[in-house]
């Protein structure tokens, strides 16, 4: 039976064809427009790309600490609207700002609060999840959020392509088109989360008391009990923290790498376009066959790709072997998280869904920041990119063999 989906979960699917704009802009143009800045600074290749990393890494570590704490308040009847759409507002304002910053060091600033704002927003965002739908429906769910995120996408950002290549034929210079370009994204970004804004309602909740702050911080104390108690759910968290650091540390910092290899910029960022592409059909493909073996199976299947592309982004060292690269990282990029962000989902109490995907952004976005320092650290202490990416590989080794003990663990406690 063809599977549809319901409006509400439409309109949450819709901000994720919003948001992955912002995703896709920050991955590739901005690297980009980061190493013009520096370049002019007289920064050379191997600090630029560390300078990125150690952004990326404190973007990430606010996102950590902020995360599970107002997780637990927007769990509080009626809050988790008002703190989604606060961050929602931050992330859209910053990326209009960064368009009419020319000095590097202000760039890497704004940079880092206008990503908190956006990957605080998927605290929230993802843990609508358990309001939209229901548990037998979220691996599809989530797998067409991400598919529809990697195919929307791409419209935003082949107009803010043509922006920044073609602005110089029409007489507009790089400050001129990089405001354009990051305008497209964050009016995009802004009307796709308009339907999700105006009609979602919280269905699972905890009821307000006197003090919601103080309430919110006793009952993520007690969750930080009950995932102590519950160790197939601490089990999940810990691999989910390795594997999808790795991920995260590839998205974040493979425009910023094939930039400091010297590669074409034109190239890398048609390269990075074809992801986009070919993760809309992967996605939906692999969540198929999730569902006719078994999601768990398929989740290992994607770790282990992924420990694969990072092996092999130690020999990258020409064009070609960016876009091989870009296409295996297509093929995995959504399903890896679909599946991850739907088996969270399903394991944890609905009523408690914010702090639990504030603990769970914890170990994915807010763990990034080891991928990306170890990227960073390794390339300066070597003098070696290709040290620093493929030192990533552990992660999805020890990521795979946690994530595959948690499943187990689930199992038996599900019997």
């Amino acid at each position: 039976m063809k599977f549809k989906m319901t409006p509400m979960e439409k309109k949450w699917v819709l901000y994720d064809v919003g948001n992955s704009a912002f995703t896709m802009l920050a991955t590739t143009i901005f690297p980009i427009y980061f190493n013009y800045l520096a370049g002019n600074a007289g920064i050379s290749d191997v600090d630029y790309l560390a300078y990125w990393g150690y952004a990326a890494s404190i973007c990430t570590l606010l996102v950590a600490v902020l995360g599970p704490t107002l997780g637990a308040i927007a769990d509080t009847k009626d809050f988790k609207k008002k703190i989604f759409t606060v961050f929602l507002f931050a992330g859209v304002a910053g990326c209009i700002a960064l368009g009419f910053i020319s000095s590097w060091i202000w760039f890497l600033v704004a940079f880092v609060l206008t990503k908190t704002g956006y990957s605080a927003s998927l605290v929230f965002y993802d843990a609508m999840l358990t309001d939209v739908t229901e548990p037998e429906r979220m691996d599809t769910v989530s797998s067409q959020g991400f598919a529809w995120g990697y195919i929307g996408s791409c419209i935003p950002f082949v107009a803010s392509l043509a922006v920044v290549l073609g602005g110089g034929s029409v007489g507009l210079n790089m400050q001129t088109s990089m405001i354009l370009a990051f305008l497209i994204t964050a009016f995009w970004w802004f009307i796709l989360s308009i339907p999700l804004l105006k009609s979602y309602q919280q269905k699972y909740y905890a009821e307000a008391g006197g003090h919601v702050v103080r309430d919110s911080f006793a009952r993520l104390g007690r969750t930080f009990v009950e995932i102590r108690r519950q160790k197939h759910i601490f089990i999940f968290l810990l691999a989910f923290f390795f594997y999808i650091d790795g991920v995260y540390t590839i998205i974040d910092m493979a425009t910023a790498y094939g930039q400091a290899l010297g590669l074409d910029s034109t190239g890398l960022l048609l390269a990075l376009l074809l992801t986009q592409i070919v993760a809309f059909p992967s996605v939906l493909i692999l969540n198929w066959v999730a569902k006719r073996i078994n999601p768990t199976k398929v989740l290992a299947i994607c770790i282990a790709a992924y420990l694969g592309i990072s092996i092999y982004a130690y020999f990258l060292d020409s064009q070609t072997d960016f876009w091989i690269l870009a296409v295996l990282v297509g093929m995995f990029q959504g399903s890896v998280q679909a599946l991850s962000r739907s088996y969270f989902g399903k394991i944890i109490p609905a009523e408690k869904a914010g702090e639990f995907f504030g603990l769970y952004d914890i170990c994915g976005k807010g763990a990034a920041v080891l991928g990306t320092t170890l990227v960073s650290v390794m390339s300066q202490l070597t003098g070696k990119m290709n040290v620093g990416v493929s030192a990533i590989s552990v992660l999805f080794v020890i990521g795979l063999v946690l994530f595959q003990k948690a499943v187990k663990m689930n199992e038996a406690a599900e019997q």
